[in-house]
C-alpha cells in the first residue's frame, strides 16, 4: 500500500513537473504551480533571478519548490487550475526573506519522489512519457541539526537518457567571528575522501575582496549600487583563509551608479541632469527648472558675457583665451588634479559652448526666452560676430552662421523652440567634453565616430547616449583617481564599457568586468579580510566528478533560514583591514545516485 502511494506521488510530480516544462518553452511561466497542496513549484530561467545560484553553476532553467502560502495567508492567490491536486496560483516566486521554506524532510521526500521520475528503469511510475527534467531545489528551514537550507537534484544524462542525479544539500551556521569554528583544509579534504572513496583530490580557490564600495567611504552609511571588487580564483590552496597567490586569475567587477556628490565630476552630473530635464519638457511639454542660483542669475551672466564680446570686437579675440579657461578651470575647482588636467583646461568653448555654461543655471521659461531675445537681437544688430566649431549643427549656429551675411530668419521663441535651442547646445557642448576624456585620455576615436557622438539621430536618443558617455566617464574616472588606473588599463575597460553600450541601452546597475592580474590591486586588499572566501574539493572526472565546497561569506549566502544577515563587521572601522569580520559559514555538499 505505501509503496503504492508512493508509485502515485511520484507519478503525480513528475506529470506537473513535465506540465510545467513544457509550457515553459516558449517563455518560463511567471506563476507557481502548487503540488500535494502544501508544496510551490516555479519554473526559473533566462533573467528571472536564481535563488540557488550562489552556489551552484547551473546555467539551465530550474525548479525550486517551497512551502505553498494558503489562500488565507495571501490574498494575491487565485485559483485558476483544480485538478488531480494540484493548480495554478498567482502567487509571483521571489527570493525574499519572508520566503517560506520546507521541513527537511519534506524535502528530502520531494527529491526521492524527483529521482523516482528520472530513474529510466522506474517507468511503473505512470509517466505518460520519459524526459530529461531541468534540475530540482526544495528551500529548506534549516531546523535539522546540519542546518541545512537547500537540497537539490540534477541529472547527468548521456544522449537523451538520464545516467545519475547530482544530490546536494547546502547548510550554513553563523555569522560568527571564532575563527576556531572554521574547519581545517585537512579535515574538509579527509572528510571528502572518506565520502566519495577516492584518495587523490583537487582543489580550487576562491576569493572576493572590496575594493570600492560607495556605501562605506568617509564612515558614511548611503544606499547605492556602486561597488568596486575583485574575484580572484586559484588552483592548490594550502590553507583556510590564505591570501591568493600572485599568479591567480583575477577579474574585476565595476557597478557605479552616477551622481555621487564626492565625486570629481560630480559638477557634470549636475549638468547632465539639466540636459535630461530639458530633453524631458521637450518631450512631455513640461519642463523642471532647477531652483534660482544664489549668486548671479543666468540673464545676468548672458547681459555680461554679450556685453564683454561687444568690448573685444576688434577681430583679434579669440574666444578660448587665457581668462576664459581660467574661469573654467575656476568653475571645475572641486575636480581632483587627475581629471582636472581632462576638464579644466579645456579652451576651445566656442560662443554656443559659452553661452550654455552661462544659460544652464536659467531658472524658468520667461528667464530662457529673454536670455535668447539678447543673444538674437545682438547678432541681428551685428554687435557680435561669434565664433563656432566647424560642424556645429545646433539652430543656434544656423544663425550665427547666417549673421556673417548680414541676414538672419525670424525667431518665434513660442512653444518649445527655446527649449531646444538650449538643448542643443548642450548637447554639443557636452559631447565634446566627453569627447575630449575619451580620445585624449583613452584613444578611441573610431568608436566614438559612428555612434556616441552621432547626429543622425534625433535628440532623445543622443541624449540617452551621452548619459551612456557620462556612466562610462565616472567608471573610468573611479578607476583613475581611487585604483590609479594608467592607460594600458583604461584602454581595455573602455573598449569593454564602449561595445556593452553600442549593443545595449543604459544600465547604471551594470557590472562591467575586466580581467586583470592580482598584482594590479594587490595594496588595495593584501592586508584585507574578504567578503567571500571558498575552496572547493573535488575528485573523479567527468560526469563522476563530486565536489564539497566550503565557503566564509560576510553575507548570508540566503535570505531564508537566517536571522541575522546584516552584521558584516565586528568592532571594526569601515576601511579597517585588520579588525575581526563575522562570517557565515555555507558547506554544499555532493553525493551521486547512479542509475545504469
Amino acid at each position: 500500500m505505501a509503496a503504492e502511494r508512493r508509485r502515485r506521488a511520484g507519478g503525480g510530480l513528475g506529470e506537473l513537473l513535465l506540465r510545467i516544462h513544457e509550457e515553459g518553452k516558449d517563455s518560463i511561466t511567471e506563476h507557481p504551480y502548487i503540488y500535494e497542496t502544501d508544496v510551490e513549484i516555479s519554473l526559473l530561467g533566462g533573467s528571472c533571478k536564481n535563488p540557488v545560484e550562489k552556489f551552484w553553476n547551473g546555467s539551465s532553467a530550474v525548479y525550486i519548490l517551497q512551502k505553498a502560502v494558503s489562500v488565507h495567508e495571501s490574498d494575491s492567490m487565485e485559483e485558476s487550475r483544480a485538478d488531480d491536486g494540484f493548480y495554478t496560483s498567482e502567487v509571483l516566486p521571489k527570493e525574499s526573506p519572508g520566503a517560506l521554506a520546507l521541513s527537511v524532510g519534506r524535502a528530502k521526500q520531494l527529491i526521492s519522489l524527483y529521482s523516482m521520475v528520472q530513474n529510466p528503469n522506474m517507468t511503473y511510475v505512470g509517466m505518460s512519457e520519459l524526459l530529461v527534467l531541468p534540475p530540482l531545489w526544495a528551500r529548506c528551514d534549516g531546523c535539522d541539526p546540519q542546518h541545512t537550507l537547500w537540497i537539490g537534484a540534477e541529472p547527468l544524462k548521456a544522449g537523451n537518457k538520464v545516467t545519475a542525479l547530482n544530490i546536494y544539500t547546502v547548510s550554513c551556521e553563523g555569522p560568527t567571528a571564532d575563527k576556531t569554528r572554521f574547519a581545517s583544509l585537512e579535515e574538509l579534504k579527509m572528510e571528502h575522501k572518506i565520502r566519495h572513496h577516492s584518495s587523490v583530490v583537487t582543489t580550487k580557490g576562491f576569493a572576493q575582496y572590496e575594493l570600492i564600495a560607495a556605501a562605506a567611504i568617509e564612515d558614511t552609511i548611503a544606499e547605492s549600487g556602486s561597488n568596486i571588487c575583485v574575484d580572484i580564483t586559484w588552483n592548490g590552496v594550502e590553507k583556510i583563509l590564505e591570501t591568493p597567490p600572485l599568479i591567480s586569475a583575477a577579474t574585476l567587477n565595476i557597478a557605479l551608479e552616477p551622481g555621487d556628490p564626492r565625486s570629481p565630476v560630480f559638477p557634470l552630473y549636475r549638468e547632465l541632469q539639466f540636459l535630461l530635464a530639458l530633453a524631458e519638457g521637450l518631450r512631455t511639454g513640461v519642463t523642471e527648472w532647477p531652483e534660482p542660483p544664489e549668486s548671479e542669475s543666468a540673464l545676468k551672466l548672458v547681459q555680461e558675457f554679450l556685453t564683454d564680446l561687444k568690448k573685444k570686437l576688434d577681430g583679434d579675440y579669440i574666444y578660448g583665451n587665457k581668462n576664459e579657461t581660467e574661469k573654467i578651470k575656476c568653475d571645475t575647482a572641486a575636480v581632483d588634479s587627475c581629471i582636472k588636467s581632462i576638464f579644466g583646461e579645456r579652451g576651445d568653448l566656442d560662443f554656443t559652448e559659452q553661452l550654455w555654461c552661462k544659460m544652464k543655471s536659467v531658472s524658468s521659461y520667461q528667464e530662457l526666452i529673454d536670455c535668447f531675445t539678447l543673444v538674437i537681437k545682438s547678432l541681428e544688430h551685428g554687435e557680435i560676430q561669434p565664433w563656432i566649431h566647424q560642424g556645429s549643427s545646433s539652430f543656434l549656429s544656423q544663425l550665427i552662421q547666417q549673421s556673417y551675411h548680414g541676414k538672419m530668419e525670424d525667431v518665434s521663441f513660442s512653444a518649445i523652440t527655446p527649449i531646444q535651442m538650449l538643448l542643443e547646445i548642450g548637447l554639443e557642448k557636452m559631447k565634446k567634453d566627453y569627447v575630449s576624456f575619451f580620445i585624449g585620455r583613452s584613444r578611441n576615436s573610431l568608436l566614438f565616430q559612428d555612434y556616441f557622438i552621432s547626429t543622425s539621430v534625433d535628440l532623445q536618443e543622443q541624449v540617452h547616449r551621452v548619459q551612456k558617455l557620462h556612466h562610462m566617464l565616472e567608471i573610468m574616472v573611479s578607476c583613475t583617481g581611487l585604483l590609479q588606473f594608467r592607460h594600458e588599463n583604461l584602454f581595455p575597460l573602455t573598449q569593454i564599457c564602449m561595445k556593452y553600450y553600442k549593443e545595449n541601452p543604459l544600465d547604471e546597475k551594470h557590472v562591467f568586468q575586466l580581467p586583470i592580474t592580482p598584482a594590479l590591486v594587490k595594496k588595495f586588499y593584501q592586508d584585507d579580510n574578504p567578503e567571500v572566501w571558498k575552496v572547493e574539493i573535488s575528485s573523479g572526472h567527468g560526469q563522476k566528478e563530486v565536489k564539497t565546497t566550503w565557503q566564509v561569506s560576510t553575507s548570508a549566502p540566503v535570505e531564508h533560514g537566517t536571522a541575522n544577515n546584516s552584521g558584516f563587521f565586528s568592532d571594526s572601522t569601515v576601511n579597517g583591514s585588520s579588525e575581526e569580520r563575522l562570517y557565515f559559514i555555507t558547506t554544499t555538499q555532493c553525493s551521486q545516485v547512479h542509475f545504469t
